[in-house]
């Protein structure tokens, strides 16, 4: 789904804000794509980090800058418990094609060539960064420019960070068309509790499917059965953070058949047992365990 992205009059990106979460418990992530760069900031909680082929799991908030044009799923949901949602998105030559041309700011349209990509930033740069992105939303639109223009700069110079995707994905997925992996993408967030065969899921995309095989492993360098046991294994964690759930519903409410197979996919997926994964996670909630 191609998202529209319309700043206010008088402004040359867009900033939103939510600083109550609760308010937003209907809100379901989505499968998008937009021309605009988009980074954004989730203060604590945790969740799912999808962006092109990429899918892992976040916890105690997530920095993230998503290239243009670079299909993802939104990162907080009503399962998230995030404290503010910050989300700031702007042209691919922003603030101006001549100005992203000055040498002062060549590194940060470097960023934004790396951006295509997707970049998640952790440590202090994403803490700094994430509460100076916060205050965008307070100040008269020259400040927020110039605030903006900081913070790029501040993110092209930190090496606290993780590409996501490898970089041939975005060429394979504009080569082949963004519709047609966005139709599998919905159709795995869809039906990705039940099981998928192969023929099927080639069928959404009009292909054979060895067609389909080549196609799909190309893009994202996973076979589709691996990538699909990855999408329930990251939808695993978000039901074992929450701890509402037996191991045993977990595994069955992510798609797999039997407790067994859901065990060994999560080993080797997280390196830990399903139990352990709950009881870090517990521990590091409580500060008991570092980054």
């Amino acid at each position: 789904m191609r998202e529209q992205v319309i700043p206010a009059p008088g402004t040359s990106f867009l900033v939103k804000h939510y600083p109550e979460p609760q308010l937003r418990v209907n809100k379901l992530p989505k499968w998008h794509f937009h021309p605009e760069l988009e980074l954004v900031y989730v203060r604590g909680g945790h969740g799912r980090r999808h962006v092109g082929s990429h899918i892992s799991h976040f916890r105690d908030g997530e920095l993230i800058l998503v290239g243009s044009n670079l299909p993802h799923l939104g990162f907080t949901d009503r399962m998230t418990r995030n404290q503010k949602e910050t989300v700031v998105q702007f042209a691919h030559n922003f603030p101006h094609g001549d100005f992203l041309e000055l040498p002062e700011m060549r590194k940060v349209k470097e960023l934004m060539y790396r951006a295509r990509n997707g970049i998640s930033f952790h440590g202090t740069t994403r803490t700094i960064v994430g509460s100076r992105l916060e205050r965008l939303i307070d100040l008269p639109p020259l400040s927020r420019l110039l605030l903006l223009i900081d913070i790029l700069n501040d993110l092209a110079v930190s090496e606290e960070y993780e590409n996501l995707n490898a970089e041939g994905f975005h060429l394979e997925v504009e080569t082949h068309g963004f519709e047609r992996f966005n139709q599998i993408q919905e159709f795995i967030h869809t039906n990705f509790e039940r099981d998928i065969p192969l023929d099927e899921i080639a069928g959404v995309a009009a292909m054979t499917v060895p067609a389909f095989c080549r196609y799909f492993k190309k893009t994202t360098g996973k076979t589709f059965v691996t990538y699909l046991n990855d999408y329930r294994i990251v939808y695993a964690c978000k039901l074992l953070a929450d701890d509402h759930s037996t191991v045993q519903n977990v595994a069955y409410d992510s798609g797999f058949n039997t407790v067994s197979q859901f065990n060994r996919a999560f080993k080797k997926h997280t390196g830990k047992t399903a139990t352990e994964y709950r009881s870090a996670f517990k521990l590091h909630v409580r500060g008991n365990v570092p980054d």
